[in-house]
């Protein structure tokens, strides 16, 4: 028997679980919970006991005996920014996550949580894989043209870091020799510049960046959002009313609101479900081909300013995520993008396969786990 690896990613209405024997995934499930229950309970961390007695319940009802695992890896969450990689647990890691300690409240924050309290029960040792807080970014890739403004890392790091290391080894190459533009491609989108194993630069969708998505607003002319949200027109449109902007959190919060959740593909068909417009795209609906092309366009687009951050000298162009499962999409991408790079798309997430090849990792002793300090990357430049 090889390595056995327990793996936790707690989501909004359910947790995902994987149990492992070194890379071979044996189970694979999504515990549902039930959403007005985990409303009812309040803040995420009071979600806990629940969460965990959810897994229990599985573990009796499938036959799993966790007792000697070698390793139970949970999700990362609201911890301090870090450097990419696998992290021991401590004590600061699981109460940095538990307390949301960069404002994020999110079930994300429960999964090294729920993987220490496993750990009293079972044995083994609690990793942290490729946090949501990984921040590589070189100092360029910070500044803004307003100072005091920087740009952060935000990114879906695990299945950025999982999807080009599985690339990699397809490949017979190490992830630290080589350039890399990684993209995942789905409901969020991150096109991201990885250099000699770190991840130097990559748009922030979630912050205004980027492509647009089936939610997400993507990059914006900033002057043309200003006249936006600001002129009572428009205002009234999107039900944020008359009264001064600034003033208010909950116009800030309708606004995010927009932002994030119904703009995109949503702000043009009224739904984020990509195979129903896509189905419009194939019976040629004229402003669905617009709208759905020009997705892709801005998609491409992303990925060449990448190329210009690795300088041109760019190994291979890796896509991930759920949205490949259209070939239109990859077809166009290669067409515009093959002479950067060749070409690679491995559709869907490989969350769960990244977090037990981290754990595999320092338990083969391949690499040494890092330590978590709860001190951020960046803190500003001092001059």
């Amino acid at each position: 028997m090889g390595y056995r690896i327990f793996v936790i990613n707690p989501g909004s209405t359910s947790t995902k679980l994987a149990y492992f024997e070194d890379e071979k995934k044996l189970v694979e499930t999504n515990v549902f919970q039930d959403a007005p229950l985990l409303a009812s309970l309040g803040s995420v961390r009071e979600q806990l006991d629940y969460r965990l007695e959810m897994i229990r319940k599985f573990l009796d009802d499938n036959g799993i005996d966790l007792t000697g695992v070698d390793a139970i890896v949970g999700r990362g969450g609201a911890n301090m920014p870090c450097v990419g990689g696998t992290y021991e647990a401590n004590e600061l890691l699981i109460q940095d996550n538990l307390n949301a300690v960069t404002g994020v409240d999110h079930p994300a924050n429960l999964g090294i949580p729920l993987a220490a309290a496993l750990q009293k029960e079972y044995g083994g040792r609690v990793f942290m894989v490729d946090s949501p807080k990984t921040d590589e970014f070189c100092d360029l890739a910070r500044v803004t043209g307003v100072p005091g403004i920087y740009r952060t890392s935000s990114t879906h790091a695990l299945n950025l870091k999982g999807t080009v290391r599985m690339h990699c080894r397809n490949q017979g190459v190490r992830y630290e020799d080589g350039n890399y533009i990684v993209c995942h491609i789905d409901g969020g989108m991150s096109i991201s510049a990885h250099e000699r194993g770190r991840m130097i630069d990559s748009t922030n969708n979630a912050g205004g960046e980027g492509p647009f998505t089936p939610t997400r607003t993507g990059a914006l002319p900033v002057s043309s959002v200003i006249d936006y949200y600001f002129d009572n027109e428009h205002r009234s449109r999107i039900g944020i009313g008359e009264t001064h902007f600034a003033d208010h959190g909950e116009a800030v919060a309708a606004a995010k609101e927009v932002l994030t959740r119904n703009a995109g593909l949503t702000g043009y068909f009224g739904t984020s479900n990509s195979d129903m417009i896509h189905e419009m795209v194939e019976k040629g609906d004229t402003r669905a081909v617009r709208v759905w092309d020009a997705m892709i366009y801005n998609i491409c687009k992303a990925i060449g300013e990448m190329a210009t951050v690795l300088s041109g000298r760019v190994d291979g162009i890796v896509c991930g995520g759920g949205l490949l499962r259209f070939s239109d999409l990859q077809q166009k991408i290669r067409e515009r993008c093959e002479w950067i790079a060749p070409v690679f798309f491995y559709p869907g997430e490989v969350e769960h396969e990244a977090m037990a090849a981290g754990a595999l990792r320092v338990l083969r002793g391949e690499e040494e786990p890092l330590e978590y300090t709860g001190e951020p990357v960046f803190k500003g430049f001092e001059d």
